[in-house]
């Protein structure tokens, strides 16, 4: 009987293939050139990823040497990773306190709230006052004062003053975490994560580059602010017989745009007649005070402008039934 090419099977049935069935001579080559091309993806990725983590390396290490070499040794002052850490797990808790807090009760931190405010005051009186008496014995440029780096005791005090600046925006994250304990929502906006959050590292970059010179002013103006407002919120905390004779929170919003309008001016100044100071902090300035800028005048408009407009309709209709 002649032989057959019929395929065996196996037990179940099923057909097997011989071992070369599929190594074709085209199946090979195709093999080939697939591994060869993903090795050479791969070596060219690797190739990529090594040369831009150089640069990146290079050029924080190029950063790190233009900096000032005075603030080196202070606290939070060494390296960026402290400070981003910490605003990360700002932000964490904000996430996770409103997870937390979604099923019980606003805590009463009256006790708290009160010596805090009132210590928070005398931190940016002490920076502002700081700044003001050291920028007029020094007759400081309110328009253009470039930065003296140099060991003279008051420009050191200007930069101490500016650290402490810087270390107020760590501590005043603490008013996200009493937000947040008393549930108090409505307040917990994207502004005031916004600024607590960004305030905090973009200090961190001033005092580390720029510790002195032009950067006094926005420093010296918003924590005399602050203290103003710090007093206000001492006050809040005393609770509705004291609240309702609070009738200046309004104005307290009016001094901060001013104060970012007076910032945005002099940057956009120093932009068009130049000025000695870092031209890339100049350019930081412009674009931050403009989002605040923008942020507190929806908050005010929100807040004051619609509020009232809402108050008088309801005024009329009551007027006109």
């Amino acid at each position: 009987m002649p032989a057959t090419t019929k395929q065996q099977q196996n037990p179940l049935g099923e057909k097997e293939h011989s071992p070369n069935h599929y190594s074709t001579p085209c199946s090979i080559l195709s093999k080939k050139k697939m591994e060869t091309s993903i090795s050479r993806i791969y070596s060219e990725f690797s190739f990529h990823f090594v040369s831009v983590y150089q640069r990146v390396v290079q050029f924080y290490g190029w950063c790190m040497s233009r900096a000032d070499p005075r603030v080196a040794k202070w606290p939070l002052m060494a390296s960026p990773v402290p400070t981003l850490l910490i605003a990360m797990a700002y932000l964490t808790s904000i996430y996770y306190g409103r997870r937390f807090m979604a099923k019980r009760k606003p805590f009463s931190i009256r006790g708290i709230l009160i010596p805090y405010n009132l210590a928070m005051a005398l931190l940016n009186l002490y920076i502002g006052l700081e700044l003001a008496v050291t920028q007029h014995r020094k007759q400081y440029n309110w328009l253009c004062q470039p930065v003296n780096y140099s060991e003279d005791p008051d420009e050191i005090r200007i930069a101490s003053a500016l650290w402490w600046y810087y270390f107020s925006r760590l501590v005043e994250m603490m008013d996200t975490i009493f937000l947040v304990m008393r549930k108090k929502w409505q307040q917990l906006t994207f502004l005031h994560v916004y600024h607590h959050s960004t305030m905090f590292m973009l200090w961190w970059i001033g005092v580390k580059w720029v510790p002195g010179g032009s950067a006094f002013f926005a420093a010296m103006v918003n924590s005399i602010i602050h203290v103003a407002m710090y007093l206000y919120y001492a006050l809040a905390a005393c609770g509705p017989k004291v609240q309702k004779y609070l009738c200046w929170k309004k104005y307290l919003t009016i001094l901060q745009m001013a104060q970012f309008v007076s910032a945005l001016v002099l940057g956009v100044r120093a932009l068009i007649y130049g000025c000695d100071f870092p031209l890339w902090m100049q350019y930081a300035l412009v674009v931050y005070m403009s989002s605040f800028l923008f942020l507190f005048g929806q908050y005010y408009r929100n807040a004051y402008l619609l509020k009232k407009q809402s108050m008088g309709t309801r005024l009329r209709n009551i007027t006109l039934t």
